[in-house]
């Protein structure tokens, strides 16, 4: 699913593991990125990536990691943005677990069988306690994933459980979901919050205020502490956990919404780390001689979402013209610090990983072009009827990320004849505009930082099918609709890439988001902590358990 983001990934959004691998060594295989020379921008440029950070050499009693928004909920079923995941991923697990290589590997499920095409059955793993110490059952875990069902709920995975019949427990610790059709997409997301166990009995003693305080009945290596709403979120160690129990005593995460204070938090050391890292601080972390700025794989594309197009977005000239015009360049090299790549491709290239090279060439060869091209820009405009038409783009001071892309499409529609004007939203409402069309009236486009939340060009490509949970555009088109159930139904992962690839260049064709560029993830740590991952699995893997002493 996904969701994107203020950078929210939508969900609900999130690699095969031997070929992801060889995309992180390509990139340079070191321990850190602390060497880049620094731009006049004050971003790095020659950035490389990193597999991984060392392992803490001890434990701790505790550190503090900075978020830029809190989390308006912990509630599993809500949570598909990064502060919600950022902290989830360490206190509840799913039936299936992310690995910092971003590839799958049995989680609270010690195994997951399919006997046919349409069964999916999820043997849970013996002796697994909640954090009030109950053992967790099969009834446990279809509770948890039919509340994702449960219209009432609103879940933001509801989408991954749109082709699920039932979900029954044929045992004391198994669990089989049937589903309408096959579905290859379903077993993938088992791995994110979608699949997710907590404790029948916690859920429903809590009943609409779970989530948002108190125990979450989950199984973690940590659990929920104090939450001094505004201020923080503590979680503590789970000394009962069934794995390596987590090497602080104690996490916490400090709600920092303001990038400047959250640079200034990390270089002082009142946060000892952080995601997420505001763009325009790269150079002033790397080289504060306080700690290591690293960057991994982000499965992470920075787009133009186009929110309406019953106006003259609805036009796709307008669209080709508003892409010629943006200068993608110089807004990696501004608003992603020098560290992006641009792109014309809505997915990355790593969400590939699993596919044939021809299907790679296939998938990538052609698409629209990313250089600016004013002259043409221009004249689309006039052909379309459009010039002096007002669009209004939506931003954010949530990091320069957001605003410089909206100011980047604000620049680029004046100088082809469009009125381009601005809506600043606070940072923690901008989660809104993915959750409520309420939010979205008014608005025509925003910056989109989307992150697949598996290793599945699907993940992204199936947001344009009619009436999907990220279609904000509302755009229809049989054909791709076809596709996109010919492509979830097969299981065999080239076959399936291969109807990607055809989705790929339909998507990109139509422009039914902008895209601008691939992104990152970005890491601190000071020199006190090591152990973190520097990939996107901190979304859905439980990273704050292998973070300890540097040295």
């Amino acid at each position: 699913m996904t969701s994107s983001p203020p950078r929210t990934s939508g969900r609900p959004r999130l690699r095969a593991a031997a070929a992801l691998t060889a995309v992180l060594t390509s990139c340079a295989l070191l321990s850190a990125c602390s060497g880049p020379p620094k731009d006049q921008a004050g971003g790095v440029t020659d950035v490389k990536m990193s597999p991984s950070t060392p392992e803490a050499r001890g434990e701790i009693d505790s550190f503090t990691w900075a978020v830029y928004a809190e989390p308006p909920t912990l509630d599993y079923t809500a949570a598909f943005d990064y502060p919600q995941n950022t902290v989830l991923s360490n206190v509840c697990e799913s039936l299936m677990r992310w690995t910092p290589s971003l590839t799958t590997e049995p989680g609270l499920a010690r195994q997951a069988t399919n006997p046919d095409p349409t069964t999916w059955v999820y043997d849970l793993r013996p002796g697994v306690r909640f954090h009030d110490g109950r053992e967790m059952t099969a009834d446990d875990a279809v509770f948890s994933l039919t509340r994702q069902m449960d219209p009432e709920n609103a879940a933001a995975w509801a989408q991954v459980f749109q082709n699920v019949a039932a979900v029954t427990r044929t045992g004391p610790l198994q669990v089989t979901v049937k589903l309408k059709k096959p579905d290859s997409q379903f077993p993938q997301y088992m791995a994110t919050a979608a699949g997710v166990v907590a404790s029948k009995a916690t859920v429903e003693a809590a009943g609409k205020g779970y989530g948002t305080t108190g125990d979450l009945g989950c199984t973690g290596p940590f659990k929920l502490g104090p939450w001094n709403k505004g201020q923080s979120i503590e979680l503590d160690r789970f000394d009962g956990y069934r794995g390596p129990r987590a090497k602080s005593k104690k996490a916490v995460f400090r709600i920092l919404t303001d990038p400047s204070a959250r640079t200034n938090a990390l270089l002082s050391g009142e946060a000892d780390g952080g995601y997420l890292i505001p763009t325009e601080s790269y150079a002033r972390l790397r080289d504060s001689g306080t700690g290591k700025l690293f960057f991994g794989e982000g499965l992470s594309t920075v787009n133009v979402n186009v929110t309406n197009m019953k106006g003259p977005l609805g036009d796709i000239r307008v669209r080709r013209a508003l892409s010629l015009a943006l200068d993608r360049t110089g807004f990696v090299k501004a608003g992603l610090g020098g560290a992006g790549t641009v792109t014309n491709s809505l997915t990355t290239h790593a969400a590939w990983a699993a596919a044939p090279e021809r299907t790679l060439k296939t998938a990538f060869d052609g698409l629209p072009p990313t250089g600016q091209d004013i002259e043409e820009a221009t004249a689309l405009i006039k052909e379309a009827g459009a010039t002096g038409k007002t669009l209004t783009v939506a931003t954010s001071s949530i990091g320069q990320d957001v605003s410089l892309l909206a100011t980047a499409v604000q620049a680029a529609g004046t100088r082809i004849g469009l009125d381009i004007r601005l809506r600043t939203i606070a940072p923690n409402a901008f989660t809104a505009l993915f959750t409520d069309p309420q939010a979205r009236e008014g608005i025509d486009m925003f910056p989109l930082t989307y992150y697949d939340s598996i290793t599945d060009p699907l993940d992204l490509l199936a947001n344009f099918k009619t009436g999907a949970y990220l279609n904000f555009g509302g755009y229809s088109d049989p054909e791709y609709d076809r596709l996109v159930d010919q492509a979830t139904a097969v299981y065999p992962t080239e076959e399936r890439m291969d109807i990607a690839a055809k989705l790929q260049h339909q998507a990109s064709e139509q422009l039914l988001w902008i895209p601008v560029a691939e992104w990152p993830t970005a890491l601190f740590m000071n020199k006190r902590i090591t152990g973190a991952p520097t990939t996107i699995s901190y979304m859905y893997h439980p990273w704050a358990a292998d973070v300890g002493a540097a040295q």
